[in-house]
């Protein structure tokens, strides 16, 4: 299902043995746009400290009872390795993460999560044999590719010809645990109206003047089918998206994925 990512703060997180927190934020790759993870508030038990918790994990989200239901336990994420969210996370932290957990490297592949399709799957996975997490570690680049949705929201949007408006919310895949869309506050151009945008539709984004250039005129972009965030999002109104920009729609791409690692191909 895609929603709003603002939907899914404050959902519970609940490990095997107990609530871990509520889930604050999410970082995502800004390579392949897909949520690597959540940073949980823990609360009192962990005195304050926020974790991250991989979307690997995630065995049940129930949308009535607002929580997710992770494949870990408390002393697990207790004694994980204490990552800094307030800080950039280098691939060094993530791998230590990963190895502690006993995860692959997502990076590893030809899918959106490296060997996998949906993250779920690396569950099973372990890591490289004969590897220790120190040669593992060792080996990863300092630099970082994730970024926060709170710290990208606000960013400029501008498109071939112009500043069109503001980003206001992501849009998420809570199966794939993929960024959809971006969501686009239009108000000095267009008000009231709000547009969505994919990730691939964009050309750079410049992090240092937090802008994202999308390469679209911008009256293609005006008259784009409107979104509106009381509604759910449904495959009607995406075929409907995709319609307007001819542009082939996301789905049918991963269906050849999804086909191809059924079969064990690698694309």
């Amino acid at each position: 299902m895609v929603t709003n990512s603002t939907s899914l703060k404050g959902f519970d997180i609940r490990a095997i043995d107990g609530d871990l927190g509520f889930v604050n934020d999410f970082y995502f790759d800004d390579e392949t746009w897909a949520i690597r993870y959540l940073t949980v508030e823990t609360g009192g038990w962990l005195g304050g400290r926020q974790v991250l918790i991989s979307p690997i994990s995630v065995v049940q989200l129930d949308w009535q009872a607002r929580r997710l239901e992770v494949s870990l336990t408390k002393d697990q994420v207790q004694n994980s390795p204490d990552i800094d969210t307030h800080l950039p996370v280098s691939r060094q932290h993530e791998a230590s993460y990963l190895s502690y957990y006993g995860y692959p490297n997502y990076w590893g592949g030809p899918y959106l999560w490296g060997p996998a399709v949906y993250p779920a799957e690396l569950m099973a996975g372990a890591s490289l044999p004969g590897e220790t997490q120190e040669e593992r570690i060792g080996r990863e680049s300092i630099a970082s590719h994730l970024r926060s949705i709170a710290a990208v929201t606000g960013y400029r949007i501008q498109s071939l010809d112009g500043e069109i408006g503001h980003v206001s919310g992501f849009l998420v895949d809570d199966e794939v645990w993929a960024i959809r869309y971006l969501e686009v506050a239009t108000r000095n151009w267009w008000p009231g109206k709000k547009v969505l945008v994919a990730p691939p539709w964009i050309q750079h984004v410049v992090w240092e003047e937090s802008a994202v250039q999308i390469g679209l005129p911008r009256d293609v972009i005006q008259d784009a089918p409107e979104y509106a965030d009381t509604r759910p999002i449904t495959r009607e109104y995406e075929g409907r998206l995709y319609q307007h920009y001819f542009l082939p729609p996301y789905w049918l791409n991963e269906a050849g994925h999804k086909s191809a690692a059924a079969s064990g191909v690698r694309s």
